[in-house]
């Protein structure tokens, strides 16, 4: 099995980025909810531009290793870089504003509050900065969305905005949430299970998203169950089970090991 290192390519074929556009890298990750060990060893890196999947069956410990990156379980030990800085020791909120969007699988929309109020109320965090009219960067300035920019991509969102949050239907949630990290200017996105009990429509909405977000260059870790769905975004895929990385597959590899992971993950 190749690792991540290994891999010198994408899906179009485009030579990857080198070590030092790691945005997320992980080495030998342990993690402890009290005295359950849940997470053993993981290893993964995420290049800028690459959306990579955690798949797995229920308990594998994707979830938990999307919360040990945001220092949300009881105890880690390993090494942990984002965008090359060793984040062990970082809390939460200092690790969110490394550029970190943690969208978790509860969604955690604040039900006293209105759409819009939902999504102006998380502070601006260190982006890569907003591309300029003459194509320049802006240096360390967050590149948060607008309201505007926000709404052209979530008409739902716009439609709803004087609703409270928890009055949406549960794909208009999971937009509002998706769309609340977008506002903060994170380009490290982290996604627990944004297609759980959504509609076909709503899925094909959120998967055109995933893809724009990617082609501005955002790096996406994602979470996913519906591997139908997972299958066709990804770079590459990152197979676990019982609390460790067993695999890592290609975009390219992914047609021959169709069988193999409908086998594995029981869809």
């Amino acid at each position: 099995m190749a690792t991540a290192l290994e891999k010198t390519t994408t899906t179009d074929g485009a030579a990857v980025s080198p070590a030092s556009e790691e945005q997320l890298c992980l080495r030998d990750l342990n993690a402890w909810y009290g005295e359950s060990h849940v997470l053993h060893g993981v290893n993964m890196t995420v290049r800028r531009g690459e959306l990579v999947t955690l798949l797995g069956r229920n308990g594998a410990g994707r979830s938990s290793t999307l919360r040990a990156i945001m220092n949300m379980v009881g105890r880690r030990s390993g090494e942990i870089l984002i965008k090359g800085q060793d984040s062990m020791g970082l809390a939460p909120h200092r690790i969110a504003h490394l550029g970190v969007g943690f969208c978790p699988e509860e969604r955690g929309i604040f039900s006293s509050l209105t759409v819009e109020e939902n999504l102006l109320l998380p502070p601006m965090v260190k982006g890569k900065g907003r591309q300029k009219e003459d194509g320049a960067r802006s240096g360390d300035e967050t590149c948060g969305m607008s309201l505007d920019e926000i709404y052209a991509l979530f008409p739902n969102l716009h439609e709803r905005r004087n609703s409270q949050g928890t009055r949406l239907s549960g794909g208009e949630q999971q937009m509002l949430a998706l769309a609340r990290i977008l506002r903060t200017g994170a380009d490290l996105l982290l996604l627990d299970e944004i297609t759980e009990g959504l509609a076909p429509v709503i899925n094909q909405k959120l998967g055109e998203v995933l893809m724009m977000l990617k082609a501005r260059g955002m790096t996406i870790v994602l979470v996913e169950q519906n591997f139908r769905f997972a299958a066709p975004l990804a770079d590459r895929h990152y197979l676990m089970e019982h609390g460790s990385i067993q695999e890592e597959i290609t975009a390219a590899e992914l047609p021959a090991r169709h069988a193999y992971l409908h086998r594995v993950l029981g869809v």
